[in-house]
């Protein structure tokens, strides 16, 4: 449902985008695509934050607080299986967007996507597994 407008109007700005690289990531094809390890050697250049060497992640990276994990519909997103656990989002429809659990069955799935309707709560996979239902 897309009438639920998010109550946050802050534009999400991202410090980093980039990954960051692990330390000699490109010099050894086994670690060309592993994620951040921090160094930890008594000699390294990354670890001592040389010039010139590869940034370490530090907690200035961190995303502005109002917009962490806010998706770019405006709103963060909760997991839900069933139709009680949406109903705590009732209050904060403006705020929350539910998503609808991957093992949730075709029936449940549409009983919780209508309820999210009565209730204005955003569905974020409202679409999913519906489309061989409309067709019978």
């Amino acid at each position: 449902m897309g009438g639920v407008t998010p109550l946050n109007k802050k534009t999400i700005v991202k410090k980093r985008t980039k990954k960051f690289a692990r330390h000699q990531s490109d010099q050894f094809m086994r670690i060309a695509r592993s994620s951040w390890r921090k160094p930890k050697g008594i000699d390294g250049r990354v670890r001592r934050r040389f010039k010139g060497a590869i940034p370490m992640p530090s907690i200035g990276y961190g995303s502005d607080k109002a917009t962490r994990n806010v998706h770019p519909h405006g709103f963060k997103t909760v997991v839900v299986h069933n139709k009680s656990e949406l109903e705590m989002l009732m209050m904060h429809n403006r705020t929350y967007a539910a998503t609808v659990g991957k093992s949730v069955s075709s029936r449940t799935r549409r009983e919780i996507i209508e309820r999210a309707e009565q209730l204005a709560i955003r569905v974020t996979n409202a679409n999913a597994r519906l489309r061989a239902e409309e067709d019978a």
